[in-house]
């Protein structure tokens, strides 16, 4: 069977497959357009409310550079990396507590239930640390510790960035935690919570290389900045839903196996098998091969040759009885 043949099963020959299953729609399916959705990422902003976004990050670019300016007393420039959506269990198990070397600034409206933070890699706290002291030579001696000053210096800093993030993105009451914890997830979440990342790069001017940090927010905080969704759930009813699934089925590959008969050994006969043993099986030569999807019988069969390889020519199911029709 061609690639093309297998991807035009009608609403007719789905319905038979699912009859054929004991799983039977209660009503005709009529053909429905779906586009190709990807399950395994989240899907919490609407086009427009991207759009939105891609606006948003750019003035929250400009906030954290004059920021960031006024604080080390020279110029930067902050750049916008990526803004991506993940899921809260991709970060539960790339992070495990104790093991990760960023520094996280948890915040939000609540200091006992944060809903975001800044993750600053340990490499960047060092160099924005060493900048805040005004040492040219950041990029040296990376491996050490933060002194207890440049911890504090690093709080005020990062402190008044998230003031700067919340203040672009017109979040309200939003404040940092009291401290910055190295190595320990700062928020308590649940495996299928959405959030959006913002990772930007600070440059100083006249540098070439530059350091990277990243904010974490949930998806739901940043709806005020970028609007609420169109969608609702009344605009899909459960049938405009089901049609669309069970349309997107048809594009989904289904194992079938080809079973031509079967007998029975005693683990004695099947040890003391050898090459040319012949074994006589549990069908006739005129009955038909079966087809099977997911353990049961949906079609019959005849074995032939297409080219070099073995191929079903699909045939009538055989009476009930076992006589011939």
């Amino acid at each position: 069977m061609s690639g093309k043949a297998a991807n035009n099963l009608s609403s007719q020959r789905i319905n038979e497959l699912l009859t054929a299953a004991h799983s039977a729609p209660k009503e005709e399916i009529p053909d429905t357009q779906a586009a190709d959705y990807n399950w395994h990422e989240p899907h919490y902003f609407s086009s427009a409310q991207l759009l939105k976004l891609d606006d948003l990050v750019k003035k929250v670019a400009l906030a954290l550079t004059r920021k960031f300016a006024g604080f080390c007393r020279s110029e930067f420039n902050i750049t916008i990396a990526s803004t991506t959506q993940h899921f809260a269990e991709e970060f539960l198990k790339l992070r495990p507590d104790g093991q990760s070397r960023d520094h996280y600034l948890a915040f939000g409206t609540d200091p006992k239930h944060p809903y975001g933070l800044l993750g600053i890699p340990e490499e960047t706290a060092v160099i924005w640390a060493r900048q805040l002291l005004g040492d040219a030579e950041s990029a040296k001696d990376l491996g050490k510790s933060l002194s207890q000053l440049e911890r504090s210096l690093l709080l005020d800093l990062t402190s008044a960035l998230v003031e700067a993030f919340s203040s672009a993105c017109a979040i309200a009451d939003v404040r940092p935690a009291d401290d910055i914890v190295q190595g320990h997830w700062p928020l308590e979440l649940n495996s299928i919570e959405e959030f959006c990342k913002i990772s930007f790069v600070v440059k100083k001017a006249g540098s070439e290389g530059g350091s990277g940090a990243y904010f974490m927010m949930v998806s739901e905080k940043l709806e005020p900045a970028v609007g609420k969704s169109t969608y609702s759930s009344d605009r899909f009813s459960a049938n405009d839903v089901s049609r669309a699934i069970l349309n997107h089925l048809q594009t989904a590959p289904v194992p079938v196996t080809v079973r031509l008969a079967s007998t029975m050994l005693t683990f004695e006969e099947i040890m003391n098998l050898q090459v040319d043993d012949i074994l006589l099986l549990d069908r006739r030569v005129d009955e038909p091969v079966e087809l099977i999807v997911d353990g049961r019988t949906v079609y019959y069969g005849w074995p032939v040759k297409s080219g070099e390889k073995y191929a079903v020519s699909i045939a009538p199911a055989p009476p009930a009885d076992g006589t011939e029709s």
